[in-house]
């Protein structure tokens, strides 16, 4: 399998420095490739790919021998790959009839990292100063100490050095990752997202979710919403260009990284649970990106606007982002392949409005976001035990098809 393995750097202050240095030249790099690239086709309606602007490199860097010719000449060509893959994504979105979004130039704080490929201008723990620590070895910087904790498994093919805020971090993408397949546990589960609940099992499952099946919703960002606002309003307060605006702008930062954080570790936590009590997993393929989308607008003719439920919305939306159910579902995927687990996605369809004693399909069941009631056979239950149900079977009847 392929894994990437994300490790905090341990830079001195000069190499700080230098690695600022290096993330601003390739910067500069990606966008002066852009604007040839708009230029040319504005002025004579030629398109410039990555081959011809690689092939320029060798005399960008005997020009500038200080600035793009100290770093790795493979890095720079990672770089205009970058570009060359953002223009491929452009005119896939055009050809497909989605919004394009042409690839924009990067501003400072826009663009924070920088690829490398393993043995050609990187090299990963190549030679350790000292047995007890990991190094990372950088063209134009030297060794840079790096905070391993935990081991990096499989053949290293490409290292990448990103800032976080004033963090530095190294993450290193590996090949032939050999998988760890866990005992079988004869356990299969529905599994149903929520914002009341951060998710509900179709059955309780000791140690991992409380007695009715539920994993509690941490609701990170909610926890640190005061300090967001009084940061915010900090921001509000101060003069643009000011340093007490950049120091403010940077605690808010700091605060939005610590969530996400936050969200990650319990994401990580929860799925590495699930992955190690179950076989089967069976979730929703949900469209996240459209269940948070605005309210759309309900015009009157008039030129007045009726209610659409907008305010409600953008709360449940916050609710969502808060959640992580995207952050949650990939990591899930990718250790239950490690482990050899299975995850089946079904079509969230009507998942919560049907009954799983008498299969009466209703809006009038859900009667309330925690109460199911079959207006047919009268069942009640938990509603989002009901969905995490109805979930299960829906995965086990779509695996024997995919059997038989």
């Amino acid at each position: 399998m392929r894994r990437s393995f994300k490790f905090v750097l341990r830079p001195t202050v000069k190499q700080a420095v230098m690695l600022t240095m290096m993330v601003e030249d390739h910067r500069q790099l990606y966008n002066a490739a852009l604007e040839e690239r708009r230029t040319a086709y504005t002025k004579r309606g030629v398109s410039i790919r990555y081959g011809e602007q690689s092939a320029q490199l060798k005399e960008i860097r005997a020009d500038d021998v200080d600035g793009q010719g100290r770093w790795s000449f493979t890095s720079q060509q990672q770089t205009l790959r970058r570009l060359e893959k953002s223009f491929a994504a452009f005119f896939r979105r055009v050809r497909s009839g989605q919004k394009p979004g042409y690839p924009r130039f990067k501003g400072k704080g826009w663009f924070d990292t920088v690829t490398f490929v393993e043995g050609d201008g990187a090299r990963w723990d190549s030679q350790p100063c000292h047995p007890s620590a990991t190094f990372v070895r950088l063209h134009g910087i030297g060794h840079l100490r790096v905070h391993q904790h935990r081991p990096v498994t499989g053949r290293v093919k490409r290292i990448e050095v990103k800032r976080e805020g004033s963090r530095w971090y190294v993450i290193v993408s590996c090949d032939d990752v050999p998988a760890a397949h866990l005992p079988v546990t004869g356990r299969e589960v529905g599994l149903d997202v929520g914002v009341a609940h951060f998710a509900t099992l179709s059955q309780p499952i000791n140690g991992v979710t409380d007695a009715c099946g539920h994993i509690a919703n941490p609701r990170h960002r909610k926890a640190a919403r005061e300090q967001l606002a009084a940061a915010q309003q900090a921001y509000a307060r101060t003069r643009r260009g000011s340093k007490r605006r950049r120091k403010t702008a940077q605690k808010i930062g700091r605060l939005h990284r610590k969530v996400a954080r936050q969200r990650t570790d319990h994401a990580h936590k929860a799925a590495l649970a699930l992955v190690r009590t179950c076989d089967v997993i069976v979730v929703e393929d949900l469209k996240i990106v459209n269940m948070v989308r605005r309210a759309a607008p309900r015009p009157n003719g008039d030129g007045t606007f009726a209610p659409n439920g907008g305010s409600a919305k953008t709360g449940l939306n916050d609710s969502i982002t808060d959640a992580g159910w995207g952050v949650f579902l990939t990591i899930l995927a990718y250790k239950a392949e490690s482990a050899g687990r299975d995850v089946i996605l079904v079509n969230p369809a009507n998942t919560s409005r049907t009954c799983p004693k008498c299969g009466y399909v209703a809006r009038e069941n859900r009667k309330t976001q925690a109460e199911f009631v079959c207006v047919r056979c009268r069942y009640s239950a938990n509603a989002d035990v009901v969905g995490a149900s109805n979930i299960k079977r829906a995965g086990l009847v779509l695996r024997d098809a995919r059997a038989a």
